[in-house]
């Protein structure tokens, strides 16, 4: 984390392979972030690894409360996840649902809060189609998804065998959705 001052960008997505092209994404974007001065949480893999969402059963695991704890806090939220079949993976899914216990907060879901959206997907069908979905999550938060979205086609040469990023173009796109997401969440916190 850098500065105490800077917005809060929470990241949330992946899969439960540790670093998967997901999480590398998610990373990339929260690295630009800190470039930028904005202070970073991620919840990747293991984090969002949680029972079954169920509003009608208040108790809640130790992983839930952190992640919901971050979540308010959050100036900003960056959300990625893999294309399964056309669609978010229902790892990310279940985690998303838990934002339901902030329906009663003064600031319901997500009001008012950037979203940015990453999806990465073996095809640019299942890319595009499971960025869409986040997009309209998002909406349903009262999250305000950025203008720009970025979709992963994984069947594409995007990181090297060390696992670090090589094309630019989704390097210059993950950087650009940081700057978008800091952007707005400093414009909110001085009008808010």
């Amino acid at each position: 984390m850098t500065e105490q001052t800077g917005p809060l960008v929470v990241a949330l997505g992946g899969t439960l392979r540790a670093d998967s092209s997901t999480e590398r994404a998610l990373r990339h974007c929260l690295d630009a972030v800190e470039r930028r001065g904005g202070r970073t949480q991620l919840f990747c893999g293991e984090d969002i690894e949680l029972p079954m969402y169920n509003p009608h059963e208040p108790a809640r695991t130790p992983r839930a409360t952190r992640l919901i704890d971050a979540l308010r806090q959050a100036d900003a939220v960056v959300v990625g996840s893999p294309g399964y079949h056309g669609a978010i993976s229902g790892l990310v899914k279940n985690a998303l649902d838990y934002i339901e216990d902030m329906r009663e907060d003064s600031r319901v879901y997500l009001d008012n809060k950037p979203w940015g959206c990453i999806s990465c997907a073996y095809g640019w069908q299942a890319a595009v189609g499971t960025l869409g979905q986040l997009r309209v999550i998002g909406h349903a938060l009262r999250a305000w998804p950025t203008p720009l979205g970025v979709a992963i086609n994984s069947a594409d040469r995007v990181w090297d065998p060390a696992g670090e990023l090589i094309d630019t173009t989704v390097s210059d796109q993950l950087d650009l959705l940081a700057n978008q997401v800091l952007t707005f969440a400093r414009s909110h916190r001085v009008t808010a």
